[in-house]
């Protein structure tokens, strides 16, 4: 159950990272992440009550505070990081970035919990980074572009990389939090229904917050208005927020973290056909090279 969960969640995710690249486009990445922070909370509350009985989790405080924690932290921050990098380097590049979330998730972990690297994790770690610079080095096919649309490109490219790496960050440290707050107070993980909705909850009052305080919900009221925009929200916060991170956390609770993770971080190798039939984007041979060296060094990292 675990590890078909965490496949089905890497299509899932894949899906969702078209999509919200699309409505990113439209009307920006700050409006995407808040409007299907409230999409998938409607779902899932409806979802919890339907399927466990009550519209809120029962769960303890310190379970909230946890899995609460992770809702800011991965789905607050890292997505929005995620979102506009969809937008700045588009979804290929973008989700490739999060194949160093399990080397952040090996940080935490070892800060949090004492986890050690052994020599077998940092060759993990090292092939990982070696696949993604492979990918962010590689050039572009355009060579007929002038050299101020270049420049505007490579400071488009740079800006994607490091929200990225913000995205990256969020994800791999939240992994670590839900964990900690699912197996706080039972010997048993609380249900990853659940834990999803806490997640989303909080990330969306942390969004919406943010929105309040940066003066965004003039911002937010235009957006509102583009349709096309909110159809591809609403569908990518239905695959995505919905029902990819419940299935994450069903893979999490059923199945050990690394290999949960490392079926969850096949994005960029799904991504690569999809893209050229959809966008007909080319990927060059270092580009597929690259993602293929990312994952298996994510796997290397997560069977030692």
């Amino acid at each position: 159950m675990g590890e078909s969960a965490a496949i089905l969640t890497s299509c899932l995710w894949t899906a969702s990272s078209l999509l919200f690249t699309s409505a990113g486009r439209r009307f920006g990445s700050f409006s995407v992440n808040a409007y299907r922070t409230i999409m998938a909370i409607g779902l899932l509350v409806c979802t919890h009550a339907v399927l466990l009985g009550t519209l809120l989790p029962l769960a303890s405080s310190g379970q909230w505070f946890w899995m609460g924690l992770s809702g800011i932290v991965g789905l607050g921050i890292g997505d929005f990081g995620l979102f506009a990098a969809y937008v700045a380097i588009g979804p290929r590049r973008s989700v490739l970035m999060q194949a160093s979330a399990p080397i952040f998730a090996s940080l935490a972990a070892y800060f949090m919990l004492g986890e050690t690297f052994s020599p077998v994790a940092i060759l993990g770690i090292t092939v990982t980074l070696s696949g993604i610079i492979v990918v962010i080095l590689e050039r572009e096919e355009t060579s007929e572009e002038k050299s101020e649309e270049k420049l505007a490109a490579k400071k488009r490219k740079t800006m994607g990389v490091f929200f990225g790496l913000i995205s990256a960050m969020g994800q791999g440290f939240g992994l670590v939090l839900s964990k900690k707050g699912m197996y706080l107070d039972v010997s048993v993980a609380m249900n990853p229904l659940s834990a999803a909705l806490i997640r989303m909850m909080l990330a969306g009052m942390f969004v919406w917050t943010c929105a309040l305080f940066a003066g965004k919900l003039p911002t937010l009221r235009q957006a509102v208005k583009d349709k096309e925009g909110m159809k591809y929200t609403a569908a990518g916060a239905l695959v995505g927020p919905f029902v990819g991170m419940t299935l994450s956390m069903v893979a999490v609770a059923d199945t050990q973290t690394g290999i949960a993770q490392t079926l969850m971080s096949l994005m960029p190798v799904l991504i690569i056909p999809v893209i050229w039939i959809i966008y007909r984007e080319k990927t060059t041979w270092r580009g597929i090279l690259g993602a293929i060296v990312a994952i298996i060094g994510v796997a290397i990292l997560f069977h030692t």
